[in-house]
């Protein structure tokens, strides 16, 4: 009859699909629908047909501002008196958090490792968030968010690993399967994983045979854990030294890492400095 069908994701996961339908509404209006570009010069190179979902073009420069938006939301349904927000970001998030939080009229407090981008930290400043500097190591991320949060009352809004910031990143897939229906495979690059284990729970609701990959800088080995189907990443956990300064975080967050190894495909694209750079 020409609607879509839903699959039911069984609530074994941090988010389901009517959380994301749910996020879909709440930030409607208040993020970019971004545009999808094609690129007949990819397309003959890699012998396929290649739909680009242009996030760079969503408002403060990523998709981060929809997680951001979205738990920022939630946080005022159930706190109207909330004392404002924290969070530890190398740029995207900590940009998309200050922004989120000013259109919100709340305070928004960003720790952001010393060696983080100038152009970045610069951006973090024009939303207006205070923001305070820690070591380039996820432990001195965490230490100085938490710090923070008992001394100020603020609400510790994690990049990645939160169900509110999962079920924002996955309203892509409703934009970009409404824009481009016959899909049959997704890419998408991975960190955290809040915004593949997004993408994965709403694109396999929306349409079952739809395949999620990952793609990852090098360092990462996500596909030695999804093909053991348990994570066997280092600890303490570890930031990765590559160009793609922001997908540095080695492990998965255990909120997104089932969604991942049950969703997403087991083979991993693999990109160098080099690679990344000539794209």
């Amino acid at each position: 009859d020409g609607h879509a069908i839903t699959v039911e994701v069984p609530m074994a996961y941090a988010v389901d699909f009517k959380a994301i339908q749910d996020a879909y509404a709440r930030i409607l209006g208040l993020v970019h629908r971004t545009p999808v570009f094609t690129s007949a010069t990819v397309d003959k190179r890699v012998g396929r047909k290649v739909f680009f979902k242009a996030e760079s073009m969503q408002k403060t420069g990523a998709f981060k501002i929809r997680g951001a938006s979205n738990s920022i939301l939630s946080l005022k349904q159930s706190n109207p008196n909330i004392r404002g927000v924290v969070t530890h970001s190398s740029g995207n998030h900590g940009q998309a958090l200050a922004a989120a939080a000013r259109m919100n009229q709340i305070s928004c407090s960003v720790v952001v490792p010393e060696n983080s981008p100038q152009t970045k930290i610069d951006a973090i400043k024009e939303y207006g968030a205070d923001i305070v500097f820690c070591k380039p190591t996820q432990e001195s991320r965490r230490e100085t968010c938490e710090k923070i949060a008992a001394e100020t009352g603020r609400t510790f809004v994690p990049s990645y690993d939160h169900k509110d910031v999962i079920a924002g990143q996955g309203t892509i897939s409703m934009e970009f399967l409404d824009q481009v229906p016959d899909l049959d495979a997704l890419i998408v690059s991975v960190s955290g994983g809040g915004l593949i284990s997004g993408i994965a729970i709403a694109a396999k609701s929306l349409k079952p045979n739809i395949k999620v990959f990952a793609a990852e800088p090098r360092g990462k080995e996500l596909e030695k854990s999804l093909r053991a189907g348990e994570r066997l990443w280092p600890n303490p956990p570890q930031s990765l030294e590559t160009v793609a300064d922001g997908i540095r975080t080695q492990q998965l967050g255990h909120l997104t890492w089932p969604i991942v190894r049950d969703f997403v495909e087991k083979t991993v694209f693999t990109a160098n400095d080099d690679e990344i750079i000539e794209a």
